[in-house]
């Protein structure tokens, strides 16, 4: 029999003009599939002609049994090569992000605290203040400075840039792992920031919550695909510095430490998240709104410590 669309066939002698000996047809198809197969048995030395026109590869009579045999050892051995992308495809979320939310609380809590000065109440309780943090065990410092901002210039900036890249983030693993995830790497990032730069620091902002947030997805993304794994990483980190350079390093008052530490500790968060599986509970409301809760609970907490210990 001869196979009519891909495969290799046993039997079949044939007689063409432009061929002198009894040929045999060994295998039938596309373009593609003649074409490797004529590349096997060349590497094995078997003598064949390709019919292009009729998609048929032939071999001389003598030569059939072990060229089909040939190839049917190559079919099998390659059966399933080269692997599929293993894409973990992400589940559309059920529930809205409560971005706009969070970015409005952000800016209404400005309206409360005002821009930054050396009397006001707010930042003296609640900013990155190294020599609080390091001496007087205020831990809260880390969490309670993301929500401060200096002038209105600063807190337009983190809420245009970070509602769009803590949305993409909260749609991508679920809101409240998100939001939670963003928050616990920030604040780890604005520790490792004093800890390493050493001297007296201050600073506030939501910016280092915003590179935290791009690290955790660029970390997702480093542990998507694991036969791909090295340009993942690569891919991932380049364009996590690229935001840090376009975003992160510009102005006098820009604190690239604090930047590049929250990059780098959301990218261990991603990878985390990614491997654990984190991402795949986004759509169970229950979790997820319970993440959130904590994460809001984290956030009071933190400003009753600031108030309570000032």
């Amino acid at each position: 029999m001869i196979t009519r669309n891909r495969g290799i066939s046993p039997a079949g002698f044939v007689s063409r003009p432009d061929i002198d000996a009894p040929y045999v047809i060994v295998a039938r198809g596309g373009n593609e599939y003649i074409t490797t197969n004529s590349l096997v048995l060349s590497a094995i030395g078997i003598e064949h002609h390709v019919d292009v026109a009729a998609g048929e590869l032939l071999v001389h009579e003598d030569n059939s049994a072990r060229a089909i045999q040939e190839l049917h050892t190559f079919a099998e051995e390659n059966k399933n090569w080269p692997p599929l992308p293993h894409y973990t495809r992400s589940r559309p979320r059920t529930d809205n992000p409560p971005t706009l939310l969070m970015m409005g609380g952000l800016v209404v809590f400005y309206m409360v605290t005002g821009p930054w000065s050396a009397t006001n109440q707010w930042f003296q309780n609640g900013a990155i203040n190294s020599q609080a943090i390091l001496q007087g065990h205020e831990w809260w410092r880390l969490v309670t400075a993301l929500t401060l901002h200096a002038n209105q210039v600063h807190l337009v900036g983190n809420c245009v840039i970070g509602g769009f890249m803590v949305h993409l983030l909260s749609i991508t693993t679920g809101y409240g792992t998100g939001w939670l995830a963003m928050l616990l790497t920030a604040a780890l990032g604005n520790w490792l920031n004093i800890v390493l730069r050493g001297g007296p620091h201050y600073a506030v902002g939501f910016s280092t919550a915003v590179f935290a947030a791009i690290g955790i997805m660029c970390g997702q993304e480093m542990g998507r695909n694991r036969y791909t794994a090295m340009r993942q990483v690569l891919v991932a980190l380049g364009a996590g510095i690229s935001l840090l350079a376009m975003l992160g390093s510009q102005g006098q008052q820009t604190d690239l430490g604090a930047h590049l530490f929250g990059l780098l500790c959301g990218i261990g968060g991603g990878l985390l998240i990614k491997c654990a599986g984190f991402d795949r509970h986004g759509n169970n409301s229950i979790l997820q709104g319970s993440l959130f809760t904590i994460t809001l609970l984290l956030l009071w907490g933190s400003w009753l410590l600031a108030e309570k210990f000032q």
